[in-house]
C-alpha cells in the first residue's frame, strides 16, 4: 500500500471514530434520562381467594403473572392463625416468587401458646431491588382489635428505599381504614401527606411511589388531598373490588414528581384474592429538577 493510501485510510479510521465519539455520547445521554419500573398493588386478603379457599400457590401463580419489580400487599398474615395456617404469608409469597421482602405489622399479638411466634397482621413490600432501609410509620387508625376503638396513632404504613438503577425510590405501602365514615380516612390521607413530604425532605432527588387499598373511589372527597401531591396512575381502568365482578375501583398504584406513567392495567384475576391486582408500567427521571415542584400538569405523564 503507497503512503498516500496509508494515510488516506487512516484519515477515514479517524473520522469513524470522530463520529462515534460525538455521537455516542448523545445516544447515552438519552438513554440514561429515565429508568423503566414496573410496578403493582394487591390486596391479597390473607391468602385466601374469592372463593374462599386459602391457596398460596394460586396467589403467588397471580403475583408472578404481573411481572412487577415493586409489589405492595395488603392484608398480609405473618403466623396470625389457622384462617392462613399460621403461616408467614409475606415470606412465603416472597419465596415462591424469588423477591425481597419487607413487612410491616398494623397489629403485632402475643402468641397463644408461649413460645410461638408473634402474630401479625399488616402490609408488606416485595422487590427485585435490594431493600436499602425500610420503616413502619404510624398513621391514625380505628383498631378492629379493642371492643371500643378511638382513632389514635398505630403502625402499619410501611416504606422501603430502593436504589432503581442508581435512582433512589421511597416506596410506601398503605390500607386506609373500611368504615363508611371517612372521617379516619381523612386523618391517614392528611398523616400521608406529612409522612411522605418528610421523608421526601431526607432524601432530596428521591422519586416516590404509593401503593394501597385506600377504600375510596378516585372522586371520593376524603382523597382529594393525595391527588394534590400525587397522579393516580390507574385512571382509565377497571374496577378492583369485589374481584370476581368489580363494581368500584379502591386499590391504587399513585406516584409523585419525576416519575412518568407509561400504562396502567387491572388484570382479569377474579379468584385468587378477593381484590383485584393493579399493575403500572412507569419511568423514573435521573434529573433532580424533572417534575419536582408546582403543581402537576400534562407535561409529566404520557397519555393512557
Amino acid at each position: 500500500m503507497s503512503a498516500r493510501a496509508r494515510t488516506l485510510v487512516q484519515l477515514s479510521v479517524a473520522g469513524a471514530l470522530l463520529s462515534l465519539a460525538v455521537a455516542a455520547p448523545a445516544a447515552s445521554a438519552d438513554r440514561g434520562t429515565s429508568v423503566p419500573l414496573r410496578v403493582a398493588t394487591y390486596n391479597v386478603h390473607a391468602g385466601t381467594g374469592s372463593d374462599g379457599v386459602f391457596d398460596l400457590d394460586r396467589q403467588a401463580a397471580a403475583l408472578r403473572a404481573l411481572d412487577a419489580d415493586v409489589i405492595g400487599l395488603q392484608e398480609v398474615d405473618v403466623h396470625w392463625g389457622s384462617r392462613s395456617q399460621g403461616l408467614d404469608v409475606a415470606g412465603e409469597l416472597a419465596r415462591r416468587l424469588g423477591m425481597r421482602v419487607s413487612f410491616a405489622p398494623i397489629y403485632s399479638l402475643d402468641p397463644v401458646e408461649a413460645g410461638g411466634p408473634r402474630r401479625e397482621y399488616g402490609v408488606a413490600v416485595l422487590s427485585r431491588f435490594p431493600i436499602r432501609s425500610a420503616a413502619n410509620h404510624e398513621i391514625t387508625r380505628l383498631s378492629t382489635q379493642d371492643e371500643n376503638p378511638v382513632p389514635a396513632p398505630a403502625p402499619g404504613f410501611g416504606e422501603v428505599t430502593l436504589k432503581v438503577r442508581g435512582v433512589p425510590v421511597q416506596v410506601f405501602v398503605t390500607h386506609l381504614d373500611y368504615r363508611s365514615d371517612p372521617a379516619v380516612r381523612e386523618a391517614q390521607v392528611a398523616d400521608t401527606r406529612r409522612i411522605m413530604a418528610r421523608e421526601r425532605a431526607t432524601l432530596p432527588g428521591a422519586r416516590q411511589v404509593l401503593l394501597g387499598d385506600f377504600n375510596a373511589e378516585p372522586s371520593a372527597p376524603e382523597l382529594r388531598p393525595l391527588w394534590a401531591d400525587l397522579r393516580d396512575a390507574g385512571t382509565g381502568t377497571g374496577g378492583t373490588y369485589p374481584a370476581a365482578a368489580p363494581v368500584k375501583r379502591i386499590d391504587y398504584v399513585a406516584v409523585g414528581k419525576g416519575v412518568r406513567v407509561h400504562g396502567a392495567s387491572v388484570p382479569d384475576e377474579p379468584v385468587a384474592s378477593d381484590h383485584r391486582p393493579v399493575v403500572a408500567d412507569v419511568s423514573l427521571s435521573r434529573k433532580p429538577g424533572k417534575g419536582s415542584g408546582g403543581a402537576w400538569d400534562g407535561s409529566q405523564v404520557s397519555g393512557h
